[in-house]
């Protein structure tokens, strides 16, 4: 027993209306249940009941021991000065306001038949507590509740924008730039591109827009990737002089090389080979953030991000060793991984800032116009039955496993509520 089941019960209407009375026996007739408040101060605010004749409109507070009011130092906090109702499992004391007068206490009676299918849930050692019941779940609850899930997962990674738009005094463009630089490191390399990107600031790449090899002496230069001694390496050569004067120019200071990570990984995603494709992003499209919000269709995104390297590296993985010649051109589940992760967000919450549904709606489309990731997550959830059709579906579905199956949360999931009234 929980309070979270309690609240359940509360917030569903699942209890029974006739034994809900007072401890001295007066009748709670039930006008409005509330709304579950999940921020501090009592469970329901906005409640409405009947006590004999009189109606009370206030918040109410939900324990399994009406004891546990002292144990949670309710009586100490002037928020719950305007609980009206106090619903317990054990109603094992009564509990007073400050002034000294009584607040009005229930038991919460319900079906047992709730209860147990919430504990077999709970108690459920499946990769998911649900994997056996969940294909019988009416396809439009499932539809409805990934669409509302998927809404909190690019709210969740919205945040991380929004702190870094107020580190950059609301600048858009700048903010767009360093979460883009992010995400073409991928997982590996993720914070030294971020962190290059924040070495440099946008606006001295853009005076050099139009010269990719400035560009890149820029980029490597400050990665601190060009200190390496490679005599008879012209090109690293010619970087190393060009950084030379700009560094100087701009007051730069380099990172350490050794922040960067080439172990595991294919040489077609080396460091190297990131940081010039993201030099020629650049060198393509400057305010590449107006850019994106000037498309109209999710296709004309991707042309956006199909870029490749300079020439230097259509034989190169490191400085100073040739290899077969052969395109380095972004591929299509990097683009997507970039749309997903960066793109899809900065829509999202640039149209929620701005009070403009368009680009909250483009970023949705978008997500529906991308196939469903192929990880371990999605390939489980189709042995379970439930397949993505498009990444919309799978970044919800992992939303769904990472923040409610894995937690045990069902009573906080339309498809755990489903099952669990069901067993009435």
């Amino acid at each position: 027993m929980t309070e979270s089941f309690l609240q359940f019960v509360w917030k569903n209407k699942l209890f029974d209306t006739e034994k809900l009375c007072t401890a001295q026996g007066a009748k709670i007739e039930v006008i409005d249940t509330g709304e579950h408040n999940t921020h501090a101060g009592p469970d329901f605010i906005n409640v409405k009941i009947k006590v004999d004749k009189t109606i009370w409109a206030g918040c109410a507070e939900i324990h399994v021991r009406a004891s546990d009011w002292d144990k949670h130092n309710n009586s100490r906090d002037k928020a719950y000065n305007n609980v009206i109702l106090h619903l317990v499992k054990d109603l094992d004391r009564e509990i007073l306001r400050e002034n000294g007068e009584p607040i009005f206490a229930s038991i919460l009676v319900y079906d047992k038949r709730y209860l147990n299918a919430y504990l077999q849930l709970y108690h459920n050692q499946m990769w998911v507590p649900c994997q056996k019941e969940i294909k019988a779940i009416s396809p439009f609850i499932l539809r409805q509740w990934l669409g509302r899930i998927l809404v909190e997962r690019l709210e969740k990674k919205s945040e991380y924008i929004i702190t870094s738009l107020k580190a950059n005094k609301n600048n858009w463009e700048e903010t767009f730039y360093q979460m883009m630089a992010r995400n073409f490191g991928l997982h590996v390399n993720a914070q030294p591109f971020e962190m290059l990107a924040k070495s440099i600031p946008l606006n001295v790449l853009a005076k050099h827009k139009d010269n990719l090899m400035q560009i890149e002496a820029l980029l490597f230069g400050q990665a601190g990737l060009l200190n390496e001694n490679k005599e008879h390496d012209g090109y690293n050569i010619q970087l190393q002089k060009e950084y030379k004067f700009l560094r100087k120019k701009y007051h730069l200071s380099p990172m350490d090389k050794h922040l960067w990570k080439f172990l595991r990984l294919r040489p077609v995603n080396f460091p190297t080979i990131r940081l010039s494709q993201f030099a020629c992003l650049i060198n393509k499209s400057s305010a590449l953030f107006s850019k994106l919000l000037e498309c109209k269709q999710p296709e004309e995104v991707r042309q956006l991000l199909r870029v490749s390297t300079s020439e230097y590296w259509r034989n190169h993985y490191t400085f100073g060793k040739t290899t077969k010649v052969g395109a380095r051109n972004l591929g299509s589940p990097t683009i997507d991984i970039i749309i997903i992760n960066t793109i899809v967000p900065f829509l999202f919450i640039y149209g929620r800032q701005r009070n403009i549904e368009s680009y909250v709606d483009k970023s949705l489309q978008l997500l529906e116009s991308l196939k469903p990731e192929n990880n371990v997550i999605i390939r489980n959830w189709a042995m379970a039955g439930i397949t993505a059709e498009n990444a919309f579906y799978s970044q919800a579905l992992i939303q769904l496993k990472n923040e409610y199956c894995k937690f045990r949360k069902c009573l906080d999931c339309q498809v755990g509520n489903s099952m669990i009234m069901k067993a009435h």
